[in-house]
């Protein structure tokens, strides 16, 4: 949920649009009749894709206020007689593109659903084409894994919380008004005006990770303007927690998922492609801990000048290379990389370089702005301690300390519980052998829910299931409630 996720001062704002309390609920106004949009093509010509830029208020506390563009795009029913309304289409994250995703999950939308619906995604705040927000860090700041806050190799967790300290400052001083307005509540208010805009009463979703939380949030608040709801690879929404818990679900994540790769990476099949690790799947654990145990002592030069291969950087790209089977490939052949003397390992583009400022502030502002992060410098030290020991994959990074902990302001707005009030229109889907957000946390999502909810349990590893990583059984479960409405009596597997 990529996303991780995973991390009182009044915030001086430099504007007053958002200047209500840090916490407790704020009255905010109804979406109002949302100006027309004006589409013209792009993405993908061969299924008439189109864009356009949605107009919505910075705080809709006071939509008479300053104004923001959102990038959106939609695909429209080849066959408007088949045609039944709108699916969001709702990215993970944060930081996640939805209309990236749009395009990329459109041919097989297209082809498994028809002309049922107009598919519609939005970039949220702080990403892709829509309005941005910046902290102004470092580029030493703007790495994955600082800003996922891996301990060093001998578990101090010292310099993580100088840094962290350093990037809620920066963002306190650089953020301002747009980088408040990176909430949750906020992307579940552009919804609704996306959906005014486009002059629907209700509309269809389907949220996958942190798209997931959005997506129920939004039939949380709106119960009677959706119509059929998917919630994909979903984490736990406790709103004391929420995306701490999200990240320290990663920890579990991992356990559950790791003998997926250990299961590829010692089949024979692996042999001619020089990328069998070992000769069984038991073996491949030690190797993998023992080659990041090595690294952590003797950094590997890698192509990228200046970024050595370390044991936090193999095990960050292993995070990464469990979403999904098709990026185990590229991780044993970083692993036989760097256990080849004389060869010169290649880091994924992700781990190769800082990411841009903007995206970094979306990182770690929606996270922050969400929920206050729980915890002393002490506390965390003892996590981090004791999930190195319990959860060697990770090392202590789901529990570690983040730019959160030190957040000025506090959170926006205080979270929201999702209940099980309101009509039964939701299926979940869920791996049972997922990264991010492992199936034990996804039956938290499952029990807030009540009888709103059906979940298909997928015998699958993986993160992101309908059309992704699932099985042909899910698939059709899914397909078969978006086109008829027709869920299992009960939760099934798959």
């Amino acid at each position: 949920m990529t996303t991780s996720a995973g991390i009182a001062l009044v915030l001086a704002l430099g504007s007053a649009a958002l200047a209500p309390a840090a916490t407790g609920a704020r009255a905010v106004p109804a979406a109002s009749a949302a100006p027309a949009l004006s589409w013209s093509a792009c993405g993908d010509a061969t299924l008439g894709q189109e864009c356009a830029t949605l107009t919505v208020p910075l705080d809709h506390a006071h939509p008479a206020g300053p104004q923001v563009g959102l990038a959106v795009s939609r695909i429209r029913s080849a066959e408007p007689a088949a045609r039944r309304g709108v699916l969001f289409v709702v990215p993970g994250g944060p930081g996640g593109s939805g209309v990236q995703r749009l395009t990329s999950k459109g041919p097989a939308l297209v082809k498994e659903l028809g002309g049922a619906y107009d598919l519609v995604a939005l970039d949220p705040r702080g990403v892709g084409g829509s309005m941005k927000a910046d902290c102004g860090l470092a580029p030493e700041d703007r790495h994955l894994v600082t800003l996922r806050s891996w301990p060093d190799a001998d578990g101090s967790i010292d310099a993580d919380v100088v840094r962290s300290r350093r990037i809620a400052e920066a963002c306190a001083r650089h953020g301002g008004a747009e980088l408040r307005s990176l909430t949750t509540a906020n992307q579940v208010r552009d919804m609704d005006r996306l959906r005014a805009a486009l002059g629907e009463e209700k509309l269809s979703a389907w949220g996958v990770s942190y798209g997931t939380y959005v997506t129920a949030q939004y039939a949380q608040k709106f119960p009677r303007r959706t119509d059929r709801v998917v919630l994909d690879s979903s984490a736990d929404p406790d709103p004391r927690t929420v995306a701490q818990g999200w990240l320290r679900g990663m920890a579990r994540g991992a356990e559950d998922r790791f003998p997926d790769f250990a299961a590829w990476a010692a089949h024979p099949d692996r042999a001619a492609q020089g990328l069998r690790l070992a000769e069984t799947p038991g073996e491949v654990r030690p190797l993998v801990l023992d080659l990041a145990a090595r690294l952590d002592r003797e950094p590997r030069p890698t192509t990228t000048p200046g970024v050595p291969l370390t044991g936090t950087l193999l095990r960050q790209a292993l995070q990464s290379a469990l979403y999904s089977d098709s990026a185990f490939e590229g991780f044993a052949r970083l692993v036989r990389q760097a256990r080849t003397p004389g060869e010169t390992p290649v880091l994924p583009p992700a781990l190769a370089g800082p990411m841009p400022g903007s995206d970094a502030a979306v990182m770690v502002g929606v996270i922050c702005n969400d929920v206050r992060w729980r915890g002393s410098v002490r506390s965390y030290e003892r996590a981090v301690a004791a999930d190195r020991v319990a959860h060697p994959l990770t090392a202590g990074m789901p529990f570690n300390i983040t730019p959160c902990t030190f957040w000025k302001g506090g959170p926006v707005e205080k979270p929201v519980r999702l209940t099980a009030d309101g009509p039964s229109d939701i299926l979940m889907i869920q791996s049972l052998r997922d990264p991010a957000t492992p199936h034990s946390e996804g039956l938290k999502m499952r029990a807030a829910l009540g009888a709103r909810a059906r979940l298909v349990s997928v015998d699958h590893g993986g993160h992101g299931m309908y059309l992704g990583n699932g099985n042909a059984c899910g698939d059709r479960t899914v397909t078969r409630f978006l086109l008829t409405g027709e869920r299992p009596a009960a939760d099934v597997t798959c």
